[in-house]
C-alpha cells in the first residue's frame, strides 16, 4: 500500500491507497514542532482502526509547502514504516513541461493539482484550489503547466478584516441569501462570500481572455463546494485532487532506496 502525505500550511492530510482505492484519509493541524514519533503514534492508531497494518505500507510520497515539517515527515516514513519517501519537487518526472521562469519556485501542491486534473479531465483547464491561499493554475491541452495566480485565502481575509478593524468581529464563512447586508455581520458575510465569488469569476474571465479560449475550471480544497454554489464558472469539484496527484507522481517515479546506515538528512529538499 502507498502512504500519501500532503502537508499544507493549515493541515496535513495522510491517506492510504491500496492500488485500487483510498482506504482512509485523516487530517492533522500543521505544526513544524510535531515530531516523527508523535505522527507515528497518532497515525498507527488510525491505521489499526481501519484494518491496516503498518507492515502493509510498502511505499510513501510526500508533498509539502512547509519545509520545516519535511524532516519529521521523512523521519516518520523511515522509522515507522521502513520506507524512504518520494518527495514531490520540480526536478522529478511529472510527464509534462513546467513552463514558468523558475520551476523550483512553484509549490508542489500546484504541480500535483495540475497533474491530477489533466489526467482526469484533460486540458486546457484551470485548477482553483481553496487553501490557505487561493490559487489558480493553468494547464494547456497537452498538460503543460503554464503558471497561474495566487490570492489570499478566504480565512486569511477574514482574519485580516477582524485584526485591522477594531469594531468588526471575527465571522464564520457561509453563503448569504442577499448581497445587501442590513447590519454589520450580514454585511461582512456578504462582502467575504460574494466578494470572493467576484474574485473567482473575474480572475477566471481574465485568465480565459489571456489564454485565448475557454478553460475547464476544476475546484479543489475544503471550501470548493461552498463557493461553487455561488457561481457557474466552477464546473467540477474534486476534493481529492492533490492526493491523487501524489499517487500519480509516485507511479511515474522510481521509489527512493532506504539508506542502510540511516544517515541524518542533510537538507530539507
Amino acid at each position: 500500500m502507498l502512504l500519501v502525505i500532503d502537508a499544507g500550511n493549515t493541515n496535513i492530510v495522510f491517506a492510504v491507497h491500496d492500488g485500487a482505492e483510498w482506504r482512509g484519509t485523516w487530517r492533522l493541524a500543521t505544526s513544524s514542532q510535531r515530531t516523527s514519533d508523535e505522527y507515528g503514534v497518532w497515525l498507527e492508531s488510525l491505521l489499526t482502526r481501519n484494518g491496516i497494518k503498518v507492515g502493509q505500507i510498502h511505499s510513501a510520497v510526500i508533498g509539502t509547502v512547509v519545509p520545516a515539517a519535511l524532516y519529521h515527515l521523512r523521519r516518520l516514513c523511515r522509522d515507522w514504516f521502513d520506507v524512504e519517501p518520494l518527495v514531490a519537487r520540480a526536478a522529478l518526472d511529472w510527464g509534462f513541461p513546467i513552463k514558468i521562469d523558475n520551476p523550483d519556485e512553484v509549490g508542489a501542491d500546484r504541480l500535483l493539482n495540475a497533474l491530477a486534473a489533466h489526467n482526469h479531465y484533460g486540458g486546457p483547464l484551470v485548477v482553483v484550489d481553496f487553501g490557505t491561499a487561493t490559487t489558480f493554475d493553468v494547464v494547456d491541452r497537452d498538460g503543460a503547466y503554464l503558471g497561474g495566480v495566487i490570492a489570499p485565502g478566504i480565512n486569511l481575509s477574514i482574519e485580516a478584516l477582524h485584526q485591522a478593524a477594531a469594531r468588526l468581529p471575527r465571522i464564520g464563512i457561509g453563503r448569504p441569501q442577499s448581497v445587501i447586508g442590513r447590519s454589520t455581520i450580514p454585511a461582512m458575510r456578504s462582502g467575504i462570500y460574494w466578494g470572493y465569488v467576484g474574485l473567482i469569476e473575474g480572475l477566471l474571465v481574465r485568465i480565459e481572455g489571456e489564454f485565448g479560449q475557454p478553460l475547464k475550471a476544476i475546484a479543489t480544497g475544503g471550501l470548493a463546494p461552498l463557493f461553487a454554489e455561488g457561481t457557474v464558472k466552477l464546473t467540477t469539484i474534486d476534493p481529492d485532487l492533490t492526493l491523487d496527484g501524489l499517487r500519480l507522481l509516485s507511479l511515474r517515479n522510481k521509489p527512493p532506496q532506504l539508506p542502510r546506515d540511516r544517515t541524518p538528512f542533510v537538507d530539507a529538499e
